[in-house]
């Protein structure tokens, strides 16, 4: 609530492509977000002397709510994204299963380890950080915010969310089955609006930034926090990830990974692969010539189509204009069109896959075309295939089709990646393994499982049940009287 006379401003939440208003309500003021802040740091001593079963316990029944409301959780994901049904509740179902998973990390990440010493009692304790601000993308509004708040309330943390502005009601929702799930009043806020409600958040003071989303915001964000080193970062950004493709005797199966890893989501994940590097052979030519069907025959649609879509529309007419822009820059510089991109006619952000070969093309841009254009390079061996693949600043996921077991073992020694996948899409992460990039795709702080890493701090201790000298003093220090 608004407690200042700084004027409100009414947001509103459209299907993708259309006008067609699927949430409305008010943007967070300054002061909005600064008294969630102020509540989150007065409810903040009491959640995190909860006792830890107890936190668990709202947890669980938090699950049990996600369960019970997945199709509702799936049907808004579906009206804000517009993916399939079929997507939308594959999200909804990672929702309750992320406390289960986040719960067995911090037992086993974050449970107190103690060690006998000479002087006592040697212990490590884990404890919340405080305050966190979880900054929520748009392309898995539920599943990837909720990835970085589950863990941050099972460890003691408060937290105030800003969901995606492009995605309000998903993160409205999600608040609102922590609160009747008995979560006390302030442990979880959520502020919406668009980036400066998100830049407003990061200026407060707050103990964490927890962000999943671009590597320009995430670079927006590392900046404002220059001067700040003791609040905890942990950046989840792009990538422009590599698929390599040799000696594989599966052709069909190929490509239909090639075909999951570059258009599931319509190109909208961080892990979706964006470089298919081939060695130039017979078999690479057969490759290509599947893919190119796929791209021809995959069903892209709304999510009410009969039948079912692959993939749905971008978040906007927007966003699709960025990906048809990319790939225009790229035939302007040399590449060769294998499959435009092209709009559908049905909607504005609703994309047909493209394949392009940019073998040739001048001076390639290192850059993450969040959508569903792939493009080809092709190389001399499986040495220039790896440096091709490292050729990036990014560094997020990466992914071999191959039968030779040598080369995968050569592949996951030198690719720089945080996700190496072999004989394996370059989407579809594991939940019970840690989730992260190097170089510009993050900064050294996995989400995943290894989100219960910077959700608490560690606090060694040295305990003594009894106060007494100890057997040796120190020279220059007398005991038993006064001091001359």
């Amino acid at each position: 609530m608004n407690s200042s006379s700084e004027p409100t401003t009414s947001m509103a939440a459209c299907f993708p492509g259309t006008d067609e208003i699927v949430w409305e309500g008010t943007a967070a003021t300054a002061a909005d977000v600064a008294d969630a802040v102020a509540n989150a740091r007065s409810a903040l001593a009491g959640w995190q002397t909860t006792a830890v079963e107890d936190r668990i316990a709202v947890a669980e029944r938090f699950a049990a709510l996600a369960t019970d409301q997945q199709e509702s959780i799936a049907n808004q994901i579906s009206r804000e994204t517009g993916k399939p049904k079929w997507e939308s509740t594959a999200e909804a179902k990672l929702v309750p299963a992320k406390v289960k998973l986040a719960v067995q990390a911090y037992c086993e990440r974050s449970g107190s380890q103690q060690i006998d010493l000479p002087q006592g009692t040697g212990r490590v304790v884990y404890r919340g950080v405080g305050v966190m601000a979880v900054l929520g993308p748009f392309n898995f509004p539920a599943h990837l915010p909720n990835g970085h708040i589950v863990p941050a309330l099972v460890a003691g943390n408060t937290v105030v969310f800003k969901p995606s502005e492009m995605t309000p009601g998903t993160g409205e929702l999600l608040c609102q089955l922590w609160h009747k799930a008995g979560l006390p009043h302030g442990v979880l806020q959520v502020v919406q609006g668009d980036g400066a409600v998100g830049a407003t958040l990061v200026s407060q003071a707050v103990d964490g930034v927890l962000f999943t989303g671009s590597y320009a915001a995430g670079c927006a964000i590392h900046r404002s926090l220059a001067g700040r080193p003791e609040v905890l970062l942990a950046l989840e950004m792009g990538g422009n990830n590599p698929l390599v493709v040799h000696r594989a005797k599966d052709l069909d199966a190929a490509a239909y990974l090639c075909a999951v890893s570059a258009y599931a989501t319509a190109g909208q994940r961080c892990t979706c692969a964006r470089r298919l590097i081939l060695i130039d052979d017979d078999d690479s030519n057969l490759l290509v010539d599947r893919l190119v069907r796929h791209c021809e025959t995959l069903r892209v649609g709304l999510p009410d189509d009969d039948p079912v879509p692959f993939c749905g529309p971008l978040i906007s007419a927007a966003a699709a204009d960025r990906v048809l822009d990319a790939q225009a820059s790229w035939l302007d510089a040399g590449a060769r069109v294998l499959v435009a991109v092209c709009r559908d006619p049905r909607n504005a952000a609703l994309l047909r896959p493209g394949l392009v070969d940019v073998t040739t093309m001048n001076d390639r841009i290192d850059e993450e075309v969040f959508g569903p254009l792939l493009q080809v390079i092709r190389v001399v061996d499986f040495d220039a295939a790896i440096g091709q693949a490292n050729r990036t600043a990014y560094g997020l996921s990466a992914s071999l089709l191959s039968d030779d077991p040598a080369l995968f073992d050569r592949f996951r020694t030198l690719i720089r990646a945080g996700v190496v996948n072999w004989n394996q899409p370059t989407v579809g992460a594991s939940g019970r393994l840690p989730f992260g990039g190097l170089g510009a795709s993050g900064n050294h702080r996995p989400s995943g499982y290894f989100a219960a890493d910077y959700c608490s701090d560690a606090a060694a201790m040295l305990e003594s049940g009894s106060l007494s000298l100890p057997a040796t003093t120190l020279p220059g220090i007398e005991v038993g009287g006064n001091t001359p």
